[in-house]
């Protein structure tokens, strides 16, 4: 401030400092009275500038909004509906469609999601004709001048689009979103300033569902695998910031140290990058690096990189926080010097006992070490290879020093933060709720929960279903009196299941469900399951499998009250509601994009009777809508949840530590636009189990599989039947399965389609491949389907004579998952491509159907 001062007060304070008097000024209270003046007049004038700034960027940030087409709230629901946007694959696009574009792009976990970019027009001008162009001037005018402002364009920054999508999103979508960033191997936002009132965010429910996992190696040299919530995992942080305006990047010198393959920050030199960038400053991303086990390992342990966006000393807050709470902490800087606002916060840090390591822009120098734990490193005319090397050593050497660790959650205990749990007060009160029901299960024997929490699905209901089932099926030499008998033994069965007392937990479940809004249910519900799978994941070994527990359990046991319930035909004397209101909740959370258990994996059994009551509360919530099914059948951990979620953008519920067990189903709404092209409102995607169950090893796995299959293709319009790799022997278990579901469909009239999907291939590029592939399989086909038939006692030659099928049009080939090696690999964007393929070809299918589609209250539930 005293640079703005005239020169006769500096004059004045020098001689004050040395006793001398100053000829020029008569007394110091008039020096003191032009000081004041002065020093008001640019308190005024910072004022100006600052507002005049303050307001310049909010009217940046609101031109963006603009330009983007962003206004209000984005919601999960609205960005889950299968549009005509979603269909395509697009590289480019209008501003306009930039948000879409991003959205579906990261949906299915395409990480090229973020180098969109947005169509730009060529400008042109008039030039003189060929007879008049005279070279020297003319290039030089028209080329090699500078550019017309009209020229100009107005690029907008991949992540402030990322950004903005953030800021608009409703809470559940912007788990949604940090999901999938994760997923992608993107690093995800920490600390976020709000663009208007630069109130500091510390999004932690966005994390809640996140877990990583890594393999590291123990003093004997044992390789130790580790899953963990990445909320609450302990593990050191190293820090990056900047003071300053450097040339070099930052987070392109962070991405050398976890991930030279892949950009896990986005930096300067990234496709669609440019100099506008409005949102991402005073952002702190987080990202983790995930060992693998092996002795090529940049870090031996997971560890947690944080960058912060913008110039350190603009952001105070973020920098001690960050500072404060990191294991080391990196700085680039172009040079010291003593007069700079930075140096003393960096005068700080290198007298603390935590390590440091300077990063100088300007300097050629080698790695050196200046005192314990204090490193530096020069970076100019340096070789990026040989920087990041030595980076790399530097903090492997100050981890082996430090013991402070970093834990996510401990973030939110700062008071000057906003964090998103407890600011909204829907999500606060879901999580008190969820919390209470959790107190129930403290100091209860795992083996034991199922038992006294859920009583009604224990063996009473295995039972009923095997009973059933031998109802269904009745043998040549039973009489109308067995059979008698059997519909006595089930009522009886009921009865018993009846009688049975509602635990506390399920009186709470349901007592919750039912006194709050719909945005608190759903807060409940989504704290319930991160709260039960945490809970079970510190718990689980492979001795407790049968005891999992999840939300789906909880479900299942609210169906077999309503179904005990409906048998008997009265209330229950402890539930506090009338047992009727029970599938009106399931309908609810089904169109609030909740997965529903359609199938027991415990009792291989369709609960008829709560199910179609179920779908009777949609019917009176959605009226009667046009639905297309989906379904998908493959063996364990093929990759079928995986490809489902992916190509609708869904999440379903998988107990921790388990596959999917049973069926699930799960509502995708079409776009107004969307239905009137394909005269169907919902498409309902069914998740099934793994065929060929290690789990059922030493049962009647085959049966199981045949009544799987059955159900599953009965149940759909298209069936994708997907297949891991191509080993022939797994091929023929799987297809003969199918080829008898597909003929038992026949039988009763029914037309089902499918879809092949080979996964894992490691070449889809080679077309003389794919038609050997192609045509092993329909050779396959055709062999299944005689000993099928003949099995059947039908008549069929090939598979052709069961279902219309191509194989040419209807066999996908899908390449790996993972571009590289996990854990720290992205997901392959060629897979993203042929996810998208798939979709388009599951749409087409829906054009082509020759017989209407059915209603939800039409919709045949077969026997299994």
């Amino acid at each position: 401030r005293l640079l703005y001062l005239p020169k006769i007060e500096l004059f004045y304070f020098k001689n004050k400092q040395t006793s001398k008097p100053c000829p020029d000024l008569k007394s110091s209270a008039e020096v003191t009275q032009r000081i004041t003046f002065h020093k008001k007049e640019m308190d005024e004038k910072d004022s100006k500038e600052y507002t005049r700034s303050e307001q310049e960027i909010n009217e940046n940030i609101q031109h963006l909004f603009n330009k983007l087409h962003l206004e209000g709230k984005m919601r999960a629901a609205d960005v889950l509906q299968l549009t005509a946007h979603s269909l395509k694959s697009h590289k480019s696009c209008p501003v306009e469609e930039l948000i879409q574009t991003f959205i579906q792009k990261l949906l299915m976990m395409d990480y090229k999601a973020r180098n969109i970019k947005a169509n730009q027009l060529i400008h042109t001008k008039d030039t003189k004709d060929s007879h008049e162009f005279q070279a020297d001037a003319d290039i030089f005018r028209e080329m090699g001048g500078p550019g017309d402002a009209d020229n100009t364009s107005d690029p907008v920054h991949p992540m402030d689009v990322q950004m903005a999508v953030f800021h608009c999103a409703d809470g559940f979508l912007k788990q949604l979103m940090v999901t999938k960033l994760s997923q992608c191997q993107y690093a995800l936002p920490l600390l976020v300033p709000d663009p208007f009132t630069q109130q500091t965010e510390f999004p932690l429910l966005t994390f809640r569902q996140i877990s990583k996992s890594w393999k590291m190696r123990n003093k004997n040299n044992e390789i130790i695998s580790q899953t963990q919530p990445i909320y609450k995992a302990q593990t050191p942080m190293v820090f990056f910031f900047r003071f300053g305006s450097v040339s070099s990047s930052k987070s392109q010198l962070m991405n050398s140290l976890i991930n030279e393959r892949h950009n896990t920050f986005f930096h300067r030199n990234c496709p669609g990058s440019s100099r506008t960038r409005v949102l991402m400053d005073g952002v702190v991303e987080i990202a983790w690096f995930c060992p693998s086990g092996k002795d090529t390992d940049k870090f031996t342990d997971c560890v947690a990189f944080c960058n912060l966006h913008g110039d350190a000393g603009d952001h105070e807050k973020q920098l001690q926080i960050l500072t404060e709470m990191a294991s080391v902490n990196v700085v680039l800087l172009l040079g010291l010097q003593k007069n700079d606002r930075s140096m003393m916060k960096l005068d700080e840090l290198y007298k603390g006992s935590k390590p440091l390591i300077c990063t100088f822009i300007e300097d050629v120098s080698s790695l050196s070490k200046t005192r314990n734990g204090k490193y530096k490193i020069g970076l100019k005319c340096r070789n990026q290879s040989d920087v990041s090397e030595e980076l790399r050593r530097a903090i492997n050497d100050c981890l082996s020093e430090s013991y402070s660790t970093f834990r996510l959650e401990d973030v939110s205990k700062h008071s000057d933060i906003r964090v998103d749990e407890e600011d909204d007060d829907d999500c606060r009160r879901g999580r008190e709720a969820a919390q209470q029901m959790m107190c129930l299960l403290e100091k209860k024997d795992l083996t034991e929960i199922k038992d006294s929490f859920l009583p009604h699905q224990g063996k009473l209901w295995h039972q009923w279903s095997q009973k059933n089932k031998e109802l269904h099926r009745p043998r040549a030499y039973e009489t109308e009196e067995d059979i008698s008998r059997k519909q006595k033994e089930m009522t009886k069965i009921r009865e018993q299941q009846y009688e049975s007392d509602i635990s506390e937990f399920i009186k709470l479940f349901i007592k919750e469900v039912n006194s709050h809004n719909e945005c608190e249910k759903m807060f409940f519900l989504k704290w319930l399951r991160i709260l039960l799978d945490e809970y079970w994941s510190t718990r689980i070994s492979k001795e407790l499998q049968a005891a999992t527990f999840g939300v789906e359990h909880i479900m299942r046991e609210i169906g077999q009250i309503y179904e005990s319930c409906s048998s008997v035909k009265k209330n229950k004397k402890d539930l506090q509601f009338p047992f009727s209101s029970l599938p009106s909740f399931a309908a609810e959370m089904m169109i609030s994009g909740f997965p529903l258990e359609l199938m027991d994996g415990d009792a291989a059994h369709v609960p008829v009777i709560w199910i179609s009551a179920v779908l009777d509360q949609l019917v009176q919530k959605l009226g009667d809508q046009r639905v297309f099914v989906l379904s998908v059948l493959g063996t364990q951990s093929s990759g079928k949840s995986t490809m489902l979620n992916a190509m609708f953008g869904l999440q379903f519920a998988v107990s921790a530590g388990r596959c999917t067990r049973g069926a699930f189903m799960q509502l995708v709404r079409v776009s107004d636009e969307m239905k009137t092209q394909m005269n169907f409102d919902f498409i309902l995607v069914v998740d099934t189990e793994g065929l060929r169950s290690l789990e059922l090893a030493g049962k009647s796995t085959r049966d199981h599989d045949n009544e799987l299959a059955t159900f599953v293709v009965g149940l759909a319009n298209l069936t994708l039947i997907n297949i891991f790799g191509e080993s022939p022997s797994e091929m023929q278990d799987i297809l003969q399965i199918v080829v008898q579901a597909f003929l038992r469909m026949k039988k009763v009239r029914l037309n089902p389609s499918c879809v092949f999907v080979h996964q894992n291939v490691s070449d889809v590029t080679a077309g003389e491949k794919n038609m050997e592939g192609r045509r092993r399989l329909q050779k396959t086909l055709d062999e299944m389907t005689k000993l099928a038939a003949e099995e059947e006692d039908y008549d069929a030659g090939c598979f052709s004579d069961v279902i219309l099928f191509d194989v040419q049009n209807d066999v996908k080939y899908f390449a790996q998952l993972w571009e590289g090696s996990p854990p720290m690999a992205p997901p392959n964007p060629k897979y993203c491509e042929n996810i998208q393929e798939l979709k388009g070809i599951i749409i087409l299918s829906v054009r082509n159907l020759k017989s209407p589609l059915s209603r939800v209250s039409t919709r045949r539930l077969p026997e299994i």
